[in-house]
């Protein structure tokens, strides 16, 4: 399976391939902004790898760099940074484990809860802090998979690959008004991966929670988030959403959740300011690991 990856690096753009190993060289290859967003609505998926090394156009400029280089900047897939042209939403309540029943194979599709969290630019890299509000009730961490489409010029929605993410929210008060407040609650700051599978959703994919508080491990557990752990069809929650017509518009990058297994707060687990979230996906061999930072409450000022 390939994988590829964008990132800043001294102030210039480039891509790679493959997963960077710790305390080894890795090769990045010099991209121009919408490179690899132009290559998956020119030639999908399979023609991503040979935009990142350049092949049609003789080889492109190459750099070689460490994974932990201060320098080095890891960017969400295809985020255009250039026009901020980019959404982050998902999905909510599709597990199978949330429901009594398992679907049946020609069940009528009804659409799941559906949320919008923010602009791409809001998503967090792996280490970087994810900022809640000032007094949340009770957050959840949620692994989940990450659909990625790049829309035309026309339009229209091109898939390029996924990749995984943690949608922190604010359970608590999402519960305490399930109809009005899932907005408010949804207002934490989402991490992603900068890896990209090129590849269909995946079927399966396991790996297990560690919530680290003062640099031991206070909390874990497994979790699963593929499509054969959705109690909904993928292409069923895709075709719905590209439905409307405000989520093809042309040039949108789309981050598309779909929804997270049970973790921590069904254990009686209250996640706190200052722990660590670590989510190893260990199916796909890449580990998603942030901070939790409370914010600041600030009054409006007229």
């Amino acid at each position: 399976m390939t994988i590829v990856f964008e990132c800043e690096y001294k102030g210039l753009r480039y891509a790679g391939l493959g997963l960077p190993a710790p305390g080894e060289p890795h090769t990045l290859y010099r991209v121009a902004e919408g490179q690899l967003r132009a290559a998956v609505i020119a030639g999908g998926t399979q023609a991503v790898a040979a935009a990142v090394t350049g092949e049609a156009g003789g080889g492109a400029e190459t750099v070689s760099v460490h994974a932990d280089d201060p320098e080095l900047r890891y960017l969400p897939p295809l985020l255009p940074t250039a026009t901020n042209n980019s959404l982050v939403n998902g999905f909510m309540g599709t597990h199978r484990s949330k429901f009594d029943r398992d679907p049946a194979p020609d069940e009528e599709f009804t659409p799941p809860n559906y949320y919008l969290k923010g602009f791409g630019s809001w998503l967090r890299m792996p280490d970087e802090p994810l900022v809640t509000p000032a007094a949340p009730v009770w957050l959840l961490e949620e692994p989940e998979v990450a659909l990625v489409y790049v829309n035309d010029e026309d339009g229209n929605p091109h898939y390029a690959g996924y990749t995984f993410g943690n949608d922190l929210n604010d359970i608590g008060l999402h519960l305490r008004n399930k109809w009005a407040w899932t907005p408010y609650a949804k207002l934490c700051e989402t991490s992603l991966t900068p890896w990209l599978f090129l590849d269909e959703p995946p079927r399966t994919v396991t790996g297990r929670v560690t919530v680290q508080r003062d640099g031991a491990a206070a909390w874990s557990g497994d979790f699963s988030c593929g499509a054969d752990s959705l109690y909904h069809r993928v292409p069923d929650m895709a075709e719905h959403l590209f439905s409307y017509p405000l989520l093809r518009r042309p040039g949108l990058v789309n981050y598309l959740l779909l929804g997270a297994d049970k973790a921590s707060y069904h254990d009686g687990f209250r996640i706190e300011d200052g722990d660590r979230l670590v989510i190893d996906v260990t199916s796909h061999g890449v580990v998603l690991a942030n901070p939790v930072r409370y914010g600041q409450a600030v009054a409006a000022r007229s």
